[in-house]
C-alpha cells in the first residue's frame, strides 16, 4: 500500500477558472468569502456610528420640514392679523371723526357746543 500524500494543484485548472465570468473575477477581487462569516466585530463601532448619523439626519430633516410648515402657517396668520388690524384701525378712525361722534351723542340728547372753549383763570389766593 502506498502512503498518503498531499494533492498537487494543477496550474492549468487555475488558468481555466481565471478565465471564468466577470462575477467570479469580481468575487475573487473583493474577497467574497470574507463576508460569509458575518461582519467582523472590529467594524461594529463604525457601523453603529454611521447608523446613528443616518438616524440623526433623517430626524433632522423631518424636524426641518415640520418647522418650515409651522413658519408658513404663522406667516399666513400674521398676514390675516395685519389685515384685521388695518380694518379695525380704519373703522376706529372713522368713528372718532367729530361728525360721527356728534351723530352718536345726538341720540343721547347731547349737543355740540356752539361757543369755542375759553381759558379759566384762577387768581392766586382763590384756590
Amino acid at each position: 500500500m502506498s502512503e498518503n500524500t498531499f494533492k498537487q494543484k494543477d496550474k492549468n485548472k487555475e488558468k481555466n477558472a481565471a478565465s471564468g465570468s466577470i462575477f467570479s473575477k469580481l468575487d475573487r477581487a473583493l474577497g467574497g468569502n470574507n463576508a460569509e462569516g458575518g461582519l467582523p466585530v472590529h467594524y461594529l463601532p463604525y457601523v453603529l456610528f454611521l447608523v446613528a448619523i443616518g438616524i440623526f439626519y433623517i430626524g433632522n430633516s423631518h424636524y426641518a420640514d415640520k418647522t418650515t410648515r409651522k413658519i408658513d402657517k404663522l406667516h399666513q396668520e400674521v398676514e390675516d392679523l395685519r389685515a384685521d388690524y388695518t380694518t379695525l384701525k380704519s373703522e376706529y378712525m372713522f368713528a372718532a371723526k367729530q361728525s360721527e361722534v356728534a351723530k352718536k351723542v345726538k341720540k343721547l340728547g347731547l349737543q355740540e357746543s356752539e361757543k369755542p372753549p375759553f381759558k379759566i383763570i384762577v387768581e392766586k389766593g382763590e384756590y
